[in-house]
């Protein structure tokens, strides 16, 4: 199995990004970034360079099934610590890696995954 690229919004920990690394991914952490570039720029960004995007804001899976907003995979995390994140990225990452590559739109919750595949 391949690894994904991944880019983490800027509410994403830190952490997760050393977490990540550390499993071999390539990975950008937007809160590197000199500013915020907003959610089209990141969405964007994602899409362009073919990584799927982390994130903890709804708005993505909004701006992708609304908006039409072109997208590699969205993995939105709910209601973890932050000191989760990495890990929760991970098995995410791991598990459901087929759907990702079908450009998953997936929310993690404590109790339960969604997953809608959105084929754009």
């Amino acid at each position: 199995m391949g690894k994904v690229k991944v880019l983490l919004d800027s509410c994403i920990w830190s952490g997760a990004k050393q977490e990540l690394f550390q499993a071999n991914y390539d990975v950008k952490w937007v809160g590197d970034f000199f500013e915020d570039p907003g959610d089209d720029a990141i969405i964007e960004l994602a899409f362009s360079e073919s990584r799927v995007l982390i994130t903890l804001d709804k708005d993505f899976g909004e701006l992708a099934i609304f908006r039409g907003k072109s997208h590699r995979g969205i993995i939105r995390i709910v209601n973890f610590s932050a000191i989760q994140h990495g890990q929760v990225s991970i098995q995410i990452l791991e598990k459901y890696f087929k759907e990702l590559e079908h450009h998953a739109i997936i929310t993690v919750e404590k109790d339960r995954v969604r997953i809608r595949v959105t084929g754009c």
